[in-house]
């Protein structure tokens, strides 16, 4: 069993050598990593240059966006298992070995979510780690159930039976291929173990906020989404009581203690 990885990169350059470090600390036996880059002017070609010998593809090639970018990445790996990781962003050491491990002990899980940690520019962390919620359609369509990419893998038939990342959003394509594969049934499984570093900063699209009406037209798309599949609407009553009770869930905020905890399959 391999596992595949792409990184897609654009103008990162201050970062994209710490993310390309972190996924080689894995087997390098049982890895295929795929790097996609557009069309970089700030030197991170140059970067990827020096790595050219660690990676199996570089596609350096236009596209329409981060989620097709994504998608042509994916489509030069053959690997098992997969993974994405942006360039700003980080793997955990031992990360990769660990899912690897975890897909071969489960065979029945499809998609695996593990813990992050906020990172800022400089990589220093928060005390706090976020760790998953159980994948709950209803609550993730009124945000009171959240997940990582940095920290969410895929087996590729899990992937295969969503069409891909839908790459007329701007924001929020990891979220959506998650409830893509949840509606197509997937099985998931989680853990408390720390898989990924999430970098907030001034320039990203999370820290910036320069991306707000496009994360509130995606936001309202997959929600729609989720209701015409059959899952019931929340009055505003209820939208209200279910975010007081995951704001005041105090088992998750302390979940972060509990690092490694591999937690029961969805049914």
């Amino acid at each position: 069993m391999r596992i595949g990885i792409v990184t897609i990169s654009y103008n990162q350059a201050r970062y994209l050598a710490e993310a390309i470090e972190s996924v080689l600390l894995a087997d390098p036996e049982r890895l295929e990593y795929v790097i996609v880059d557009p069309g970089s002017s700030d030197g991170s070609r140059e970067i990827i240059e020096r790595y050219r010998r660690r990676f199996s593809r570089i596609l350096f090639e236009p596209d329409q966006g981060p989620p097709d970018g994504l998608n042509k990445g994916f489509a030069a790996t053959s690997a098992d298992i997969l993974g994405y990781l942006n360039s700003d962003d980080r793997f955990a050491p031992g990360a990769l070995d660990y899912v690897l491990s975890y897909f071969e002990r489960h065979p029945r899980i499809d998609v695996l979510c593990g813990a992050i940690r906020i990172i800022d520019e400089k990589g220093e962390a928060r005390i706090r780690r976020r760790t998953p919620d159980r994948i709950d359609l209803r609550r993730y369509a009124y945000e009171t159930c959240f997940f990582w990419q940095q920290a969410t893998f895929f087996r590729r038939d899990a992937l295969l039976k969503t069409g891909g990342f839908n790459t007329q959003s701007q924001t929020a394509w990891d979220g959506e291929l998650v409830v893509d594969m949840a509606l197509a049934g997937c099985r998931f499984a989680y853990t408390n173990k720390l898989l990924g570093d999430f970098r907030i900063y001034g320039d990203s699209i999370t820290g910036s906020g320069r991306f707000t009406e496009a994360l509130h037209r995606d936001r309202v798309h997959m929600r729609e989404k989720i209701l015409r599949a059959g899952v019931p609407a929340a009055s505003r009553l209820e939208v209200r009581v279910m975010r007081a009770l995951y704001k005041f869930n105090l088992r998750r905020h302390w979940s972060y203690l509990f690092e490694g905890e591999e937690l029961e399959a969805n049914p």
